[in-house]
């Protein structure tokens, strides 16, 4: 018997090649006059914003644009972004970029509306109010930021990752439009799908996992595994980018209703202490963890085996299990996905922060829903682990 749950998702999700030329629409169905459009300086000049642009002018919007985000969001970007809000005197706010713009975007919605400052906020479910209006359209395909209830923000001062998880933080309207991902480099390609493959699978292995989120982790499972090598190998494959955003989509919908697991809490650290994006973190762990994982719920690593292709008929449930790690192992090694050596990541660093970073991935709550239940000293010698094997 699973548990009485709750699911939740955005009340509007617009897919399609285009459908990012509705956001004006959007905007008035909530009632706004005046949005402040957060995103990224490289997405201005790139055109991307354009046509937002465009759309909201149809539709007699006014609108500001904070383009000033960096890789990774901190707090100090949080608090530029709230006083762009407040100077240009807006009522709604629509991010348009990868994870870092969504998630400044949300954080800057919620701390307009809540006291403090926003470390006091880490964690699930302490967000009191609810945010400004928030309309968020992804440029990449990975972290499903545009569909969840979770939000991470770095404080640089303590090289921490705050998580904070409310569903106060999931958009009003969510927007996958695969247009907006065909000028993806392939490096970002890889690196966002196998962040969001990794949400897939840590959903669906999940110790919080439920039928309803096994529906959504299960199909991202099959869309990413079965078209991140066509889009990765060619960025203007506009069906293959389109199933791999549904994938990344669906993967959001999933883990923000059943929760990640070890690999997010082991990541977490490594992009604070050696600033790798978030998605490198997760692949150069992911199968590691997995292989780790699987001896403890080894009949649903199966189903992950063959969701992602691997003819399981006639194995035990352990030997088919083995088959998802392979089948990590095969696509991460097809799109180039670096080792951690490659992403600049010192041993001898590593072994002296393996402890503190142990101790950051359990404080993160993460781990805890892993089917494998994992000490600290094993968490030391799984960052290890990772570190001399291919990803």
């Amino acid at each position: 018997m699973f548990p009485q749950k709750i699911f939740r998702l955005p009340p509007t999700i617009l897919t399609g090649a285009g459908c990012i030329a509705k956001i004006g629409e959007e905007v008035l169905k909530l009632g706004s006059k005046r949005v402040l459009i957060i995103t990224d300086a490289i997405l201005v000049k790139l055109g991307a914003v354009d046509g937002v642009k465009e759309s909201l002018q149809k539709k007699q919007v006014e609108y500001a644009v904070f383009d000033d985000i960096p890789t990774e969001p901190t707090i100090d970007y949080v608090k530029a972004g709230i006083k762009a809000y407040r100077e240009n005197d807006c009522d709604c706010i629509f991010a348009l970029g990868g994870g870092s713009a969504i998630d400044t975007a949300k954080a800057v919605s919620i701390m307009l509306t809540n006291d403090g400052d926003i470390s006091a906020y880490m964690g699930l479910d302490k967000v009191k109010n609810k945010g400004v209006p928030l309309i968020c359209a992804a440029t990449t395909s990975g972290t499903g930021s545009e569909v969840t209830s979770v939000t991470i923000i770095t404080d640089t001062t303590n090289d921490v990752k705050m998580l904070i998880g409310s569903s106060y933080l999931i958009p009003q309207v969510a927007i996958a439009d695969p247009l907006m991902t065909v000028s993806m480099p392939k490096a970002l390609t890889a690196a966002t799908g196998m962040d969001a493959l990794c949400h897939a699978i840590e959903a669906y292995v999940s110790l919080k996992a439920s039928p309803m989120s096994d529906i959504f982790a299960l199909s991202a499972i099959k869309l990413l595994a079965g078209n991140l090598r066509q889009a990765w190998a060619n960025g203007n494959n506009l069906e293959a980018r389109d199933k791999v955003m549904m994938g990344a989509l669906k993967a959001g919908v999933a883990f923000s209703n059943s929760s990640v697991t070890l690999v997010h809490g082991m990541s977490r650290p490594i992009g604070a202490n050696f600033h790798v994006p978030h998605g490198l973190s997760n692949a150069v762990l992911l199968s590691t963890v997995m292989e780790f994982s699987l001896i403890a719920n080894p009949t649903r690593f199966a189903c992950v085996a063959k969701a992602m292709g691997e003819n399981i008929h006639g194995l035990p449930d352990v030997e088919a299990a083995k088959l998802s790690v392979h089948a990590v192992k095969n696509l991460i090694s097809d799109i180039q996905i670096p080792s951690m050596q490659d992403c600049g990541i010192d041993a001898a660093k590593l072994n002296e922060k393996a402890p503190l970073m142990a101790d950051a991935a359990i404080a993160s709550g993460s781990p805890g829903n892993n089917p494998r239940q994992v000490s600290k000293d094993e968490i030391i010698a799984l960052y290890k682990k990772a570190f001399t094997c291919i990803p």
